[in-house]
């Protein structure tokens, strides 16, 4: 057994590569490479007691796991369907293959170690994608939930989630939990030891959680709902971990 007593266990976080151009910088370092995720992520792992650290996509997700004490898996673009078998469809937005390999490989790395790990809204999809699941390829707005619109805040809880007795997330959450919503796309078959343990009232799937291992993937964004405990779950578990 670890002790994590002593310090804040270190909790990874994966970002997105972008150029310095969005956020304005100067001609010559418009082309520079970028990487980031929205601040609220590092913040409430503060809050929760843990110690946040940035991932850069050059690392190497092995020698990454062997340092860290639990994993984030943030939102972003969508999963490559190819992934699962699919080729790329109507509503297919922007794809980013480098990130799916490292963050893949990541996953890999976390479920082998038992390392916890939390997966948010993309990061939710790319788990069961590496589980072997597929995934629903587009939500239409006007449908169900709409779940993909983004009319509203981002701390605006949209729709309710129900979840399954005695999973995770019924323990965070309780029998039901209202949530923000802002993704086209969703789980669709779940992959090898993913149980859906949170659904939307119109069956869209809302939190998955692998059998047997400190992993969740909520669909939602946790990250903007101030004292959100999924944050705390993984600290606790992180400091608890053989």
């Amino acid at each position: 057994m670890q002790d994590h007593t002593a310090r804040p266990p270190l909790i990874g976080i994966t970002g997105r590569r972008k150029t310095a151009s969005l956020i304005g910088a100067p001609s010559g370092f418009a082309d520079a490479p970028l990487e980031t995720y929205f601040s609220e992520y590092a913040t409430s792992v503060l809050a929760a007691g843990g110690l946040p650290v940035h991932l850069p996509l050059d690392a190497p997700p092995s020698a990454l796991a062997d340092r860290l004490d639990a994993i984030i898996v943030t939102g972003g673009d969508d999963v490559d369907p190819r992934r699962y078998g699919q080729p790329p469809g109507a509503h297919t937005l922007t794809v980013d293959p480098e990130r799916d390999d490292f963050e893949s490989l990541l996953m890999e790395e976390a479920i082998t170690r038992r390392l916890p790990l939390l997966g948010i809204c993309r990061g939710a999809q790319l788990l069961n994608v590496v589980r072997g699941g597929t995934l629903r390829q587009h939500l239409a707005l006007g449908e169900g939930e709409s779940h993909g619109s983004y009319a509203y805040p981002r701390a605006y809880r949209a729709h309710e989630v129900r979840t399954v007795p005695g999973s995770v997330v019924e323990s965070l959450y309780g029998a039901s939990v209202r949530v923000n919503s802002f993704h086209h796309q969703a789980v669709e078959r779940p992959g090898s030891g993913v149980s859906v343990t949170g659904t939307a009232p119109d069956g869209v799937v809302e939190a998955i959680e692998l059998d047997g291992l400190p992993a969740l993937g909520l669909q939602w964004h946790p990250e903007a709902l101030a004292g959100d405990p999924v944050f705390g779950w993984l600290v606790e578990r992180a400091r608890s971990r053989d």
